[in-house]
């Protein structure tokens, strides 16, 4: 079985992430599914971005959350990217998107899509995250029972177990996918001053994957998002996933080696900044000619 190629953010490697250019550049290369994050504006607006403030993606400054929508509108959030926008991708001022606008353009695929949501936790506003996703999904014509929008399958992502619980009585088991990654080094140092606070923080993260893995083992979520490294580290875990009927869609994989690793061990999906690369190696049978491009921060 050949895996589906997941475009993360879009074709982030050829145009800047989660804008139109990259998302249709997806479509053009044939790509799987496409990949979002998702967070809420000042004025409740739900909108594609990953990170918590806009300096690194736009000639912007702070939090996502202390900015309207008309707000973002105004920045300039293609700039930092050397793909720059076709003119066949929209206008400048068209890049943004919100996520009623990328489910729009699922839907104008017309051909069977996989559609990742993530969820962008700690939120300021809780989970009302959540459920102005879900109602942006419901305006859409998405499917609870089916997990249906049209051709285009939605699935909810989140490394914060509780947003995926929150969740469950509304979609049920088969579209959550808790994200999964390895502890990381350093985290704890950037985010507590002095030594108990340190040790709370790093407590807190492992009871957060702990939850993670728990949804994934007990089948309160049908689909599991590691990434490339916890997949490297943990492979008789995702063997066990696997043989239990889960389904795995890894990230973020631009990497010959990584790409073939996960080809091998009979990933279902593969999420990739380059996915007309990945795509053209896995129908071949080779895996990546093309190396690695910069890394895109998850």
């Amino acid at each position: 079985m050949t895996p589906l190629v997941i475009a993360h953010r879009g074709a982030s490697a050829d145009h800047a992430e989660h804008t139109r250019a990259a998302y249709l550049r997806a479509l053009d290369d044939g790509a799987d599914g496409l990949e979002c994050d998702v967070q809420l504006t000042r004025d409740k607006q739900v909108v594609c971005w990953h990170d918590p403030t806009v300096d690194r993606t736009s000639d912007g400054s702070g939090a996502v959350s202390d900015h309207t929508l008309a707000q973002l509108r105004r920045l300039n959030v293609h700039g930092w990217h050397p793909g720059g926008v076709p003119t066949e991708y929209g206008a400048p001022r068209e890049q943004m998107l919100t996520l009623a606008e990328l489910l729009r353009i699922a839907l104008d695929a017309g051909r069977p899509l996989r559609l990742a949501v993530e969820l962008k936790h700690p939120s300021p506003f809780g989970h009302e995250l959540e459920e102005k996703t879900m109602r942006e999904l419901a305006f859409a014509g998405w499917d609870p029972e089916t997990g249906l929008m049209g051709q285009v399958q939605v699935s909810l992502m989140s490394f914060h177990a509780e947003a995926l619980r929150y969740l469950a009585p509304l979609t049920g088991p088969d579209p959550l996918c808790p994200l999964i990654d390895l502890m990381p080094t350093g985290t704890d140092s950037r985010l507590a001053r002095g030594p108990v606070s340190r040790a709370a923080v790093r407590a807190a993260m492992r009871m957060s994957l702990a939850e993670s893995e728990r949804l994934v083992w007990t089948g309160q979520a049908q689909l599991a998002g590691p990434s490339v490294a916890y997949m490297r580290a943990h492979l008789a875990d995702a063997k066990a996933w696997l043989a239990a009927g889960r389904r795995l869609r890894v990230w973020t994989a631009d990497q010959e080696r990584d790409v073939a690793f996960l080809a091998a061990h009979g990933v279902q999906e593969i999420t990739t900044n380059r996915p007309a690369a990945v795509r053209r190696a896995l129908e071949a049978g080779q895996q990546g000619a093309h190396g690695v491009v910069s890394r895109v921060t998850l």
